[in-house]
């Protein structure tokens, strides 16, 4: 989750944005919960501390909803965005979604995804592709970019034609909710 949060901030200072992307550990052990904030603004970012009320919540490891509370503080409006091929029902999250505004809370097979176009199951750029369909905080080109900065040559674009199958199978999702 520290190397996604790291990329959302790249793909938002592509687009002359101010990001700050930070890790927050609890025990530091192999395996332990870890926690990433980024913070996009249109001005000059000055706070430092952890958010407390975000207005999108990434669940890159869906085994950590029943031990932890990774939505604290999520805001009304806020999105939602969780790595299973599960829907909220399955996960338990049907009133969380039903809580939020429609069109704010998907889940997506981001792991399967990755191995399709990577070979492993490394599904951080896969996110990065589905939150810039979810929320339109940032274009795909910027994720492109922010990619192939991090990982040049042929892993950036494996990882690219993954974020990208991230992006379609969230823009249909959304049309087809639209449509329904």
């Amino acid at each position: 989750m520290v190397t996604a949060s790291d990329l959302i901030a790249m793909a938002a200072f592509e687009e002359g944005r101010h990001a700050q992307a930070f890790p927050s550990f609890g025990s530091e052990r192999t395996g332990a919960p870890v926690v990433a904030y980024c913070r996009i603004s249109d001005t000059p970012i000055r706070t430092r501390e952890p958010v407390l009320r975000p207005d999108l919540v990434v669940v890159q490891d869906r085994t950590l909803l029943p031990i932890l509370n990774v939505f604290s503080g999520l805001t009304e409006d806020g999105y939602v965005l969780i790595n299973s091929s599960k829907r909220s029902a399955e996960l338990g999250l049907s009133d969380l979604q039903a809580r939020q505004p429609a069109g704010h809370f998907m889940t997506i097979p981001a792991t399967d995804i990755a191995r399709e176009h990577t070979g492993r199951t490394v599904p951080n750029a896969v996110l990065l592709g589905g939150v810039a369909a979810l929320t339109g905080l940032y274009r795909m080109e910027s994720v492109s970019h922010a990619i192939m900065n991090r990982f040049p040559g042929r892993v950036g674009e494996m990882n690219v034609a993954a974020a990208q199958a991230a992006y379609d199978l969230v823009m249909s999702k959304q049309e087809e909710a639209a449509s329904a």
